[in-house]
Parts: C-alpha cells; sequence; structure tokens
C-alpha cells in the first residue's frame, strides 16, 4: 500500500514536499514515481527515483525546481517541489513497479492522489 500526503494550496513561488509512504513491501527493490493529472488532461511523469536512490529522473517541466529523494529506513519516497507556478496544480499520485521508465502505464501499485493547487 502507498499512501500520500503533502498536498495544498500555495501561492505561485511557494514549496510543498510530498511524501508516498510504503507499507506491506519494501521500496529498495522498486522503482517509484511521483505522476501528476491536471483535470481534462492525461496523467504524466513528474519524477521518479531508483529504490536505490542511485537513478532519478525529472520531466523537462520541473527540472531545477523538484528533487525527488528516498528514505529506505522509512520507507517512504518525497518530491520537493520549490518554485511553484500555476500549471503544477494538478492531482498527484505516487507509484511503485518493476519498471525502466517513469510512464505511468507501467506501474503497478498505486497511491492516492494529494491534490496540489498553486494560485497566481
Amino acid at each position: 500500500q502507498l499512501q500520500a500526503s503533502g498536498g495544498g494550496l500555495v501561492q505561485a513561488g511557494g514549496s510543498l514536499r510530498l511524501s508516498c509512504a510504503a507499507s506491506g513491501f519494501t521500496l529498495d527493490y522498486y522503482v517509484i514515481g511521483w505522476f501528476r493529472q491536471a483535470p481534462g488532461k492525461e496523467r504524466e511523469g513528474v519524477s521518479c527515483i531508483s529504490g536505490s536512490g542511485g537513478s532519478t529522473y525529472y520531466a523537462d517541466s520541473v527540472k531545477g525546481r523538484f528533487t525527488i529523494s528516498i528514505d529506505n529506513a522509512k520507507n517512504t519516497v518525497y518530491l520537493q517541489m520549490n518554485s511553484l507556478k500555476p500549471e503544477d496544480t494538478a492531482v498527484y499520485y505516487c507509484a511503485a513497479g518493476d519498471v525502466v521508465h517513469c510512464t505511468p502505464d507501467e506501474y503497478d501499485y498505486w497511491g492516492q492522489g494529494t491534490e496540489v493547487t498553486v494560485s497566481s
């Protein structure tokens, strides 16, 4: 089970930190991703990280602003989001899978979404 949290309402330029806590399995052996879906749009990959933390991926739209990290001791993945923009507004989901790419179709285990709203 994956439990996502940390969403909220923030002004443009602000920051939020999302958390994705896993229970029942160990994240060490998976790739964990953050995905988002804005109203009327398809779900897209935001950032992904290997269970070891040694490999990360960022969508071009968030590079330099978002940072993904993993705390293996807490079995939790974080997404630090800085310099937020109104276009970052979406429901954010975390997912885990035995995958290679940061594309939502490949992931097996999904958490519930957490809503992020960035006001201008």
